[in-house]
């Protein structure tokens, strides 16, 4: 089997590698590189906003005009561009500087602000900056000493009164959180009520596989 037709394999090779040379992202560069050479897929990249943001922007009937929206860890872009289409003045980045290359070839017309920025130290501008923030899967991307300091930076980007969407794989508390993506519980998710945002709406939802957590939180 080639390696482009093996996915998975080739990222865990990629985190194993990563972790191992103490450069724990250094792996999503990597493989957006290798996928645009040819030499590999992103699993997670479906081409198409993810189906629980678009569903929950419908029945919210979010409209985004006049606001600041901020898209972490944006991949190839599909989710930015929902936001966008939303009315959102729209920011998106990833630590990625050719998934962000790629964001701009495939959008070239967009109005999305795309940049390549590292989670941990992002503009000082945006701290308090935006609106509506979206995170979707960045935190379990990471190993797992990184995700208090991850929820850190994110909520950190939440304006007064602005609200944070988190998609994330879920697990109770006392499952096993091993391998990346790692399930989040509400354990770890309680770091963003100790960084100034508040829990407005929890969906658990049993019905997906993986098992999937959608959180509103506001600030």
């Amino acid at each position: 089997m080639s390696d482009a037709s093996d996915p998975r394999e080739i990222v865990s090779r990629l985190i194993r590698q990563a972790i191992s040379g103490d450069d724990p992202t250094a792996w999503f560069e990597q493989l957006y590189a290798r996928a645009e050479a040819g030499e590999a897929r992103v699993p997670w990249a479906m081409m198409r906003p993810n189906p629980l943001l678009t569903e929950w922007l419908d029945q919210e009937a979010i409209d985004g005009a006049g606001k600041r929206a901020l898209v972490v860890g944006c991949g190839l872009g599909d989710d930015a561009q929902a936001f966008a289409g939303r009315g959102f003045a729209t920011t998106a980045f990833d630590i990625s500087p050719t998934a962000i290359a790629v964001c701009q070839r495939r959008f070239p017309d967009s109005a999305v602000d795309y940049q390549a920025v590292d989670l941990f130290q992002p503009p000082g501008e945006w701290r308090g900056a935006f609106d509506f923030v979206f995170e979707s899967r960045t935190i379990q991307a990471l190993p797992w000493e990184l995700c208090e300091p991850a929820i850190a930076q994110i909520a950190a980007f939440v304006a007064p009164r602005g609200s944070l969407l988190a998609l994330c794989f879920g697990r109770d508390p006392q499952e096993d959180r091993r391998g990346i993506p790692w399930p989040l519980s509400r354990v770890e998710l309680a770091a963003f009520q100790s960084h100034g945002l508040n829990e407005a709406a929890f969906e658990d939802l049993r019905d997906h596989t993986p098992r999937q957590f959608r959180i509103l939180y506001q600030r």
